[in-house]
């Protein structure tokens, strides 16, 4: 089993609705490059200001 890593030690990114820092989840291992947003929230805001534009 590979070491036990700090939350502080994670690679975190900035949300592009937001804005606000969000850290590497463990669901998101496959998919970290693809992820955007920080919630289903902000990626629904996104969606919507998208489709008025």
């Amino acid at each position: 089993m590979p070491p036990m890593r700090r939350k502080g030690d994670l690679p975190e990114k900035v949300c592009a609705q937001c804005g606000r820092p969000f850290a590497w989840r463990k669901k998101w291992e496959r998919v970290w490059d693809e992820v955007r947003y920080c919630s289903d929230r902000c990626r629904a805001e996104a969606k919507k200001a998208a489709a008025k534009r």
